[in-house]
């Protein structure tokens, strides 16, 4: 239990608000040319690990349309029972990704919007995470701060938390992983001023 850690208070508000905000969301890609970059890296037909799933649109809805295997993990279930509901053929499986361990590796990880509610000491955790689930030449797309520091934001009234490293924090935690930044835009128009990292992982540091 971290009740202390105020990543709690996104799980219990996207628990208690998740339908709503995924309505919010909609179903319509708004994430630029990052999805196609994302996919550009994955053998055609390969498996991707969504780590902060939501509702499973437009992240996942998007990917297993053009034929991925795409596996959600969230701390919402509400959200999930909708991903289930969208899409009862996929792994939609119920997880804070703080303690993520599946035991198997994908070929793409993901995390859009949803990486940047941890708080500092969670995201530098994630790394080694992130490494254990990523098969030979794996690539990790995530979304991040501009800068460190602290953002609050608002969602149906309440306080909703974002946190954020330095640019060369996140490069250097993704080296000791054995990732290697191929693209990483500040906050890009194209995707609604998001803070964009993707990466690939060499195939001599997996561990899986």
């Amino acid at each position: 239990m971290r009740g202390l850690d105020p990543a709690d208070a996104i799980i219990d508000l996207y628990t208690r608000h998740g339908l709503a905000w995924a309505a919010d969301r909609g179903t319509h890609p708004a994430e630029g040319p990052w999805i196609d970059r994302f996919a550009a890296l994955l053998p055609a037909g390969g498996s991707v690990l969504d780590i902060g799933c939501g509702g499973g649109a437009p992240i996942a809805s998007t990917l297993i349309a053009r034929g991925f295997a795409v596996t959600g993990i969230d701390a919402s279930m509400p959200l999930l029972n909708l991903c289930r509901e969208r899409f009862p053929n996929g792994e939609w499986i119920h997880g804070d990704m703080r303690d993520m361990a599946l035991g198997r590796s994908f070929n793409g990880l993901i995390a859009w919007d949803s990486f940047f509610h941890l708080g500092h000491a969670d995201q530098r955790a994630m790394f080694s995470r992130f490494a254990a689930h990523a098969a030979p030449d794996a690539a990790l797309m995530f979304t991040s701060g501009p800068a460190h520091g602290v953002a609050l934001g608002c969602y149906a009234g309440e306080t909703l938390f974002h946190a954020s490293l330095d640019a060369d924090v996140y490069t250097a935690l993704l080296g000791e992983q054995g990732f290697r930044v191929v693209a990483h835009t500040v906050e890009d128009p194209s995707s609604g001023g998001r803070t964009v990292w993707l990466a690939t992982r060499n195939d001599n540091h997996s561990d899986m």
